[in-house]
């Protein structure tokens, strides 16, 4: 018998492929619209991303806003 009363790594977590199938089911793209907005994000968007992949602009834009705190580290 297995001892689980330790702690335990997700790389020693097995599971069939079918099994885990049956839980995360792919959405797909039914038009070129939708594929073409999920790839290719709006100038806005990117703003916001390279904001928050910042900690320090991330946190500033949660006190005084995004507007202020991306212009005051990138603008």
């Amino acid at each position: 018998p297995k001892d689980f009363s330790g702690p335990h790594s997700a790389d020693s977590i097995n599971i069939k492929k079918e099994v885990a199938n049956a839980f995360v089911k792919r959405q797909k793209r039914s038009t070129l619209y939708e594929w073409y907005f999920e790839y290719y994000k709006s100038p806005m968007e990117q703003m916001h991303e390279r904001c928050e992949n910042h900690p320090s602009c991330d946190y500033l834009s949660d006190q005084i806003g995004f507007a202020m705190a991306y212009n005051r580290f990138f603008g």
